[in-house]
């Protein structure tokens, strides 16, 4: 009876064990894609001054659409971005929260993701560390000032009437915890002058 238990646990185990492997596995095959797909028509033009941002067409942007690409330079790391922040979009890449701005709009840019997947080594970052969000019409560099941590709950960092620009980028905190993280951490980036 007991060898019996010992092997349905073994087998349990394994079978848990493949298939968060096919989780992993399958996230970044569909983050790879979405790669491609931004890679195929964003601008590594760095745009210093925005003069005419309706030009971008921002208000075609729809759900589910690869939008850009978010570029961690010290991390040595490219992250497609997708718009919107469900568990879909979050699975392939970078989220961008749907109802806060885009580069060139002075509004604050919300950026989400995994820490186990798309951001990790996040910890890693420090002030004066920059961001490069890659777009179509070019390239928004902005350097990291400062970062929080804040309950899953508070929603005060998503403050979409700003009227100045700031990326900010959220993913769960700890960045070690099993399981679903009772924080977030929080970075703020600027435009780089």
């Amino acid at each position: 009876m007991l060898r019996a238990l010992s092997i349905i646990l073994i087998v349990c185990g394994i079978a848990i064990l493949g298939y968060g492997g096919f989780q992993l596995y399958n996230s970044k095959a569909l983050e790879n894609e979405r790669m491609d797909e931004a890679e195929s028509f964003v601008s590594n033009k760095v745009m210093s001054e925005v003069e005419d941002v309706e030009k971008f067409n921002y208000d075609e942007i729809k759900k589910g659409d690869t939008i850009g690409v978010l570029s961690i330079p010290k991390l040595d790391r490219e992250i497609p971005i997708i718009e919107g922040a469900d568990e879909e979009e979050l699975a392939q890449g970078v989220g961008h929260y749907t109802g806060t701005g885009f580069p060139g709009e002075n509004k604050q840019i919300l950026l989400s993701g995994h820490r186990d997947t798309v951001f990790r080594e996040f910890d890693k970052l420090q002030d004066g560390d920059e961001l490069h969000v890659k777009m179509k019409h070019g390239t928004f560099i902005y350097t990291m000032q400062d970062h929080k941590i804040v309950a899953a709950d508070d929603t005060t960092v998503i403050d979409p009437d700003r009227k100045d620009e700031v990326l900010t980028v959220s993913t769960c905190y700890p960045f070690s915890y099993i399981g679903d993280a009772p924080d977030r951490y929080v970075i703020y980036a600027y435009p780089t002058k």
